[in-house]
C-alpha cells in the first residue's frame, strides 16, 4: 500500500521507485554484515574471559562463512520463489537471535551453534539479495546499483565496529552487539512495508527500460534442485571457473582475513582495539567512494582489465601490511589504500557474471560465485586463526593471501567478453 502510493510520488520528481529499492536493500546490507563482522571485535574479549585460544573462536567464524557459502547459491531460488520481504524478514529475525545467542555463550560448542546459524542467515541477505534487487529493478546503471549496494555490504561490516568495540572496552563484549540488533529490527520493518518483488507490482519498467517486464515464473520443483541444475549448466563453462576462482580469492583476502583478523593482529603489534576499529571504519569510508565509483567504472570500462587492477593493488597491500610500522601514519594510508579496492571486485563480477549467463539465471549463478567467496572467507577466517596460534604471528597468512590475490589478477585476463540479453517484455 504504501509503496503503491509513494511510487508515481516520487516520479513525478523523476525519481525511479528502484531506488528507493537500493535505499532499502543498502540498509538490510550494512545491517546484516554489521553482525556478521561483530566476532572480530568480540574475538579477544570473549577469548580473555572465557580462557579460549583463538582458534577454537576462529573455527566457529570459519564456519559461520561456510554455511553462509552454503546458503548463498540457493539464495537465488528462494528469493525467486518465496519473495524479497518474506526471505528478508526471516533473515534478518535469525540473524538476531544468533547474535543475542552470542552473549549468552558459556561453552565453545554454543559460539560454534550461534555462528553458523548466523551464516545461514546472512546467506539470505547478502550480495544475492543486491544482486537480484539490480537485476530485477535496473536495465541501465546496473554497475553503479551494485556498486552502492556492494559498499553498503562492506561499509556494515566496518562502520559499526569503532561502535561495538567502545561497548565492548566500556560496558562488556555482550553489550557490543546492541547496534547491530537495533539496525536489523528496523531494517525488517521498513523492508515489509516500503519493499516489492518487481518493478512490475507496482505497474513501473525497470529503470532505463519502456516496458514493463513480466515477473519470473518461480523454478519448478524445490530451489535445491533448481538451482543445482543452474549449478550443473553453468560449471561446464570457463567464464563460472575464472569468476568462481578468482572471487574465491576475493573472499580470502578480504572479508575472511581483514574484517576477521584484523583487530586482533593489531593487538598483537600493541594497537588497542578501539583505534584498530576505527582505523577499519576509516577503510569502509574510503571503501564506500571506491566501490561506488568501481560501479561506475564497470558501467564504463572492460570489466576484465578492472579487476586485474583491483587484484593486484589488493595484493601487493596486503604483502606490505605485515613490514610497515603499526603507527596511526602507517595504518591510516593502508586504510586508506585498501578501502579504495577492499571490494571493489564485485560490480565488474556481477556484471560479468549477468553478461555470460543473462539476466533469468544471473542471480542465481552469482549466488555460486558468491558462495566461492564466502569460502574463500571461511578458509581465510580459519587458518589464520590457526597459523597464528601455532607460529605466533599474522604475518605468514597476510603475505600468502597478498600473493593469492596477485595470481587472481593474471587469472581473470583469461575471461573472454559476453554480452547480456535483453529483458523479456510482459
Amino acid at each position: 500500500m504504501l509503496a503503491s502510493v509513494l511510487a508515481p510520488r516520487l516520479a513525478r520528481h523523476g525519481i525511479h521507485y528502484a531506488w528507493v529499492m537500493v535505499a532499502l536493500t543498502f540498509l538490510v546490507s550494512i545491517c546484516t554484515s554489521a553482525a556478521v563482522s561483530l566476532p572480530g571485535v568480540l574475538i579477544v574479549p570473549m577469548s580473555r574471559e572465557l580462557g579460549w585460544g583463538r582458534g577454537e573462536v576462529s573455527g566457529a567464524m570459519g564456519l559461520m562463512f561456510l554455511l553462509f557459502a552454503v546458503t548463498a547459491p540457493f539464495a537465488g531460488a528462494l528469493l525467486l520463489r518465496y519473495g524479497l520481504r518474506r526471505m528478508v524478514v526471516t533473515g534478518t529475525a535469525l540473524a538476531t537471535l544468533c547474535v543475542l545467542g552470542v552473549t549468552r555463550t558459556t561453552e565453545p560448542w554454543h559460539v560454534w551453534l550461534a555462528l553458523g546459524v548466523l551464516g545461514l542467515a546472512a546467506g539470505m541477505m547478502a550480495l544475492v539479495l543486491s544482486a537480484t534487487v539490480v537485476n530485477r529493478w535496473f536495465q541501465e546503471r546496473r554497475g553503479l546499483a551494485m556498486g552502492i549496494l556492494t559498499a553498503a555490504f562492506a561499509a556494515g561490516q566496518l562502520s559499526f565496529l569503532p561502535a561495538a568495540a567502545t561497548l565492548a572496552e566500556s560496558q562488556g563484549w555482550r553489550v557490543a552487539v546492541a547496534p547491530a540488533v537495533a539496525g536489523l529490527g528496523l531494517c525488517a520493518l521498513l523492508y515489509v512495508l516500503f519493499a516489492r518483488d518487481w518493478p512490475a507490482d507496482l505497474r513501473l519498467a525497470p529503470f532505463g527500460g519502456v516496458a514493463v517486464v513480466r515477473p519470473a515464473t518461480p523454478p519448478a520443483g524445490n530451489a535445491v534442485a533448481f538451482s543445482l541444475g543452474v549449478l550443473a549448466e553453468a560449471s561446464a563453462t570457463r567464464a563460472f571457473c575464472i569468476l568462481a576462482g578468482t572471487f574465491f580469492i576475493c573472499g580470502l583476502s578480504s572479508t575472511g582475513i581483514v574484517s576477521q583478523h584484523f583487530i586482533p593482529f593489531c593487538a598483537d603489534n600493541g594497537v588497542g582495539s578501539v583505534t584498530a576499529a576505527s582505523i577499519l571504519a576509516l577503510m569502509g569510508v574510503f571503501n564506500f567512494m571506491g566501490t561506488v565509483g568501481s560501479g561506475w567504472l564497470t558501467d564504463r570500462y572492460d570489466n576484465r582489465m578492472l579487476l586485474a587492477w583491483y587484484y593486484a593493488l589488493r595484493g601487493m597491500s596486503l604483502v606490505w601490511l605485515p613490514f610497515g610500522n603499526f603507527d596511526m601514519l602507517a595504518l591510516t594510508l593502508w586504510a586508506v589504500f585498501f578501502g579504495l579496492d577492499f571490494v571493489a571486485t564485485v560490480p565488474p563480477t556481477a556484471r560479468l557474471t549477468a553478461q555470460h549467463f543473462g539476466p533469468e539465471k544471473a542471480a542465481v549463478v552469482f549466488g555460486w560465485i558468491f558462495a566461492a567467496h564466502q569460502l574463500g572467507s571461511a578458509t581465510s577466517a580459519l587458518f589464520a586463526g590457526i597459523w597464528r596460534d601455532a607460529v605466533a604471528t599474522y604475518l605468514p597468512a597476510f603475505v600468502t593471501v597478498g600473493l593469492a590475490s596477485i595470481l587472481a589478477a593474471v587469472v581473470v585476463l583469461a575471461l573472454r567478453n559476453a554480452r547480456a540479453a535483453p529483458p523479456r517484455p510482459a
